[in-house]
């Protein structure tokens, strides 16, 4: 069955595939944010290992809001690891130190480039696209990765 809800074919594909590059960085910082928890070392680390835990929670929501969104548009989302490693701007890295500021500093890092991804994909999926749903939607996780960042910030004062 075709999906007929407004936007054209071309634009539908533009804004999944922008969705698809941003749900690929989104589970990346997720396994990045799961391995803080996991294997963050030091006197805080009750402290951190809590506080890994509750955004790895918010990025696994994000992640299926991200792909719920690319169904809803009529596109299949991408689910490997291969797939996500192929479309992520973020990278991967293995660290030596497990220090909770080392940790924070680098998801910070990676949470203030989504955010200025998401920034640059709210006009272009309103305007160019015709998608004020998905603009709008892409708004509103750029607001929760602005606040993630403010929480991971706040760490390092």
């Amino acid at each position: 069955m075709t999906t007929n809800i407004g936007i054209t074919d071309a634009n539908r594909q533009v804004v999944a595939g922008k969705l698809a590059k941003l749900l690929a960085d989104e589970y990346l910082l997720y396994t990045k944010t799961r391995n803080a928890h996991w294997n963050v070392e030091g006197p805080d680390f009750f402290e951190k290992h809590k506080f890994f835990e509750s955004q790895y929670e918010q990025l696994d929501n994000f992640i299926d809001d991200i792909a719920e969104r690319i169904r809803a548009i009529g596109h299949y989302a991408p689910a490997s690891l291969n797939a996500f490693l192929k479309l992520t701007s973020l990278t991967e890295e293995t660290r030596e130190t497990k220090d909770s500021k080392d940790f924070i500093s680098a998801l910070l890092a990676d949470h203030e480039s989504i955010i200025m991804m998401l920034r640059g994909f709210i006009t272009e999926l309103g305007n160019d696209q015709c998608d004020l749903g998905t603009s709008d939607f892409v708004t509103g996780l750029m607001e929760e990765h602005e606040k993630m960042a403010w929480f991971l910030r706040s760490h390092l004062k």
